[in-house]
């Protein structure tokens, strides 16, 4: 029940014409309804992140994680910049900006995607969508000036910005960072599943390089340890461990070697393979040519003798 002035009391609870007029609070009420979690006639506050979200990963997710969290009702919106934006001041992308749209939608902590999202953020963008906070990292990011301006410093002057924290050891670069340290593998993997060189942009020499150092491994592996499936009552299996060990030592080259050293073997033979078959295709070019050429003459040695000669 509200309090009532003695004054009011003495005239009924009713408030005098006279009275002066209760000071103007909203704008402080509103600030506490948002730090209560509402953004005002009980909507929930309405927070933004944007990004790139390329190969969304969980540290994306943990990231709209805790913009979804920071208010007890909060109503999180994601935009998204298209790749025409994201080319031009980030560099390619793996996934299309569709495919990146489509992976924020089945994000259980957005509630609105906002596709062809800007780089830099505007008091007419904030408005049009009406906009209470903006939740990203601290960590600057340049805006499309080229002065090294950060992209969200009209956000934290006009106080609407909220940090989140980055998960470490995850991001789309380290993703793939990954995938070009093990690029030979992931290859050979794709070639077995059926995926043909011209599929994966590989030359016929590179394909053949991948191949060859392939089955160099395995060989080498199947015979590093041939011993170890041999049944115990083999008499010869001691015999054959020290032979293998002794081919080895006078190679001068252990087992971590022979495979770490296995790639610039074949990569080696391949180059000295495609040397000498062009000094043969040369060879066989300047033989034709040369041949050729003799005959040439011999029939046209020929024409000279049997023109007959003109008195």
């Amino acid at each position: 029940m509200a309090r009532v002035s003695n004054a009011r009391k003495r005239q009924g609870g009713k408030p005098s014409a006279a009275a002066d007029p209760a000071p103007d609070n909203g704008s402080a009420n509103a600030n506490k309804r948002k730090q209560a979690g509402t953004g005002g006639d009980d909507r929930p506050v309405r927070v933004y992140a944007d990004g790139i979200f390329d190969l969304f990963h969980f540290g994306h997710a943990r990231a709209l994680e805790q913009a979804k969290k920071l208010f007890p009702n909060t109503y999180l919106l994601v935009g998204c910049c298209n790749d025409e934006l994201t080319y031009r001041y980030k560099g390619k992308t793996v996934m299309t900006q569709e495919e990146r749209y489509e992976s924020l939608r089945h994000c259980k902590w957005v509630d609105e995607v906002i596709p062809d999202a800007p780089w830099v953020l505007t008091q007419e963008f904030i408005d049009k969508h009406q906009i209470d906070y903006v939740a990203h990292d601290a960590l600057p990011y340049a805006d499309t000036s080229g002065a090294a301006n950060d992209v969200y410093e009209f956000v934290k002057k006009i106080g609407k910005f909220k940090e989140t924290k980055r998960t470490d050891g995850v991001s789309t670069s380290d993703l793939i960072m990954r995938i070009l340290k093990d690029y030979n593998q992931y290859v050979m993997r794709n070639l077995a599943r059926g995926y043909s060189r011209k599929d994966l942009g590989v030359s016929y020499v590179k394909e053949l390089d991948l191949l060859l150092t392939f089955t160099w491994k395995v060989m080498a592996l199947d015979c590093l340890r041939l011993a170890d499936f041999m049944p115990v009552s083999f008499t010869d299996r001691a015999l054959f461990t020290t032979q293998l060990q002794t081919v080895a030592k006078t190679a001068g080259l252990n087992h971590e070697e022979w495979l770490a050293n296995a790639d610039r073997w074949v990569a080696g033979f391949l180059e000295k393979f495609e040397q000498h078959c062009h000094n043969m295709e040369t060879a066989i070019k300047d033989r034709i040519q040369e041949r050729l050429g003799r005959q040439l003459s011999k029939g046209m040695n020929a024409g000279l003798v049997q023109q007959p000669v003109v008195a």
